[in-house]
């Protein structure tokens, strides 16, 4: 029996590498030299005047020394930043406490290093420099100093592993979406096609058996096409509009050989919106709603009108019957789901509206006016 208990704690584990890793990813080495740096060099381009005020009349060199440990400070800055992203792994608390102390430390060892730099320069170089450090107040305030632009540096790589961070799930929200989006038209293909196919052999078999050999042929022959048109197209690319209404204007040459006279068809589209970019399996959902719900249970023929119409910037598509019909949980599911994929692609750019009267549908779908 397998213990379950023990692939539970594995898979926590491998979560909490991955987000580990994901983490790494956000915290960059290019990113944390960018910021020392640049922080480091403001901060001298800031000291600057009170440096050369201090060394007034004491010659280039002695500023030039001083100006140099602005190195020393960016080597602490990196040491710095390296203990931050290890410290990527740790809880929140724990992180903040950690990094805290860092900051304390650097500074204090970045002011030892002035002390012990000053009385180096002091006796071996510049002598003036002998009055620098007068007293601990002088090392103190250094101190105080360095904590203020350390924490800096440190909020900064904060800053920017936060922006790495929401710029990444940012895209992979959006990868997520496409998934989702090619998912949804998958499970509508599925869903289509064997339902549409067994209907269809149904009737191709029920000519057969009634010897009407000419039209089971005809039949085969435009099944035949629609599965080849079907399968050229791509699901996962929007696709000319012209090719979706032939793929849609298949389906319905095989519903009219099935239902006869109770089917009355009309496809209407102008030419300059046949090369407009449509995504896939828009129209045919909303076909098949009437088809089901309207044409099979109705005695009476039934009119099935698909229209598309540019209208300004808009492009829109209508799919509308004139079936006794109530709107039935499917055909409610197959235009909400149009609504969200719209919705996605275009935002409010885009819309769904359905008109019912006396039975009698019209779907109209307004979306964006894009070449293919």
């Amino acid at each position: 029996m397998r213990d379950s208990s023990a692939e539970t704690g594995d898979l926590t584990v491998t979560s909490t590498v991955a987000d580990g890793n994901r983490g790494y990813q956000d915290v960059r080495w290019r990113d944390g030299t960018a910021i020392t740096v640049a922080l480091w060099l403001f901060t001298l381009l800031i000291y600057l005047p009170t440096i050369i005020d201090r060394y007034d009349g004491m010659g280039a060199r002695s500023i030039l020394l001083d100006s140099s440990t602005i190195l020393v400070s960016m080597m602490f800055g990196m040491a710095l930043f390296a203990l931050f992203r290890a410290s990527v792994p740790l809880p929140g608390r724990v992180r903040v406490v950690a990094m805290i102390l860092a900051v304390l430390a650097i500074a204090v060892l970045q002011s030892a290093f002035d002390l012990l730099f000053t009385g180096f320069v002091a006796h071996n170089l510049e002598q003036r420099w002998l009055t620098l450090p007068q007293d601990l107040r002088v090392t103190y305030g250094s101190a105080l100093n360095y904590t203020g632009v350390f924490g800096v540096n440190c909020s900064l790589f904060q800053l920017a592993a936060a922006r790495r961070r929401a710029s990444r799930q940012e895209r992979e929200f959006a990868e997520f979406r496409a998934t989702a989006q090619q998912a949804e038209v998958d499970s509508l293909r599925l869903k289509l096609n064997p339902h549409f196919l067994f209907n269809t052999l149904n009737a191709i078999s029920a000519m057969v058996v009634t010897r009407r050999n000419a039209e089971a042929e005809q039949g085969l022959e435009m099944l035949s096409s629609f599965l080849r048109a079907s399968i050229a197209s791509h699901p996962d690319a929007a696709a000319p509009l012209e090719d979706q209404l032939q793929l849609v204007g298949h389906y319905l040459d095989l519903e009219e050989m099935r239902f006869g006279e109770r089917l009355v068809v009309t496809i209407d589209y102008s030419d300059d919106v046949a090369d407009l970019a449509v995504p896939p399996l828009l129209i045919q959902p909303l076909v098949e709603a009437a088809i089901r719900d309207g044409v099979e249970p109705s005695r009476l023929p039934v009119h099935l009108s698909v229209s598309a119409r540019r209208n300004e910037a808009d492009l829109e598509l209508r799919v509308s019957d004139d079936a006794s019909r109530k709107m039935t949980d499917d055909a409610l599911g197959a235009i909400e789901n149009i609504r969200a994929r719209l919705r996605a692609l275009y935002g409010s750019a885009a819309a769904v509206s359905v008109r019912t009267d006396r039975g009698a549908v019209e779907t109209t779908l307004r979306l964006p006016a894009i070449a293919a």
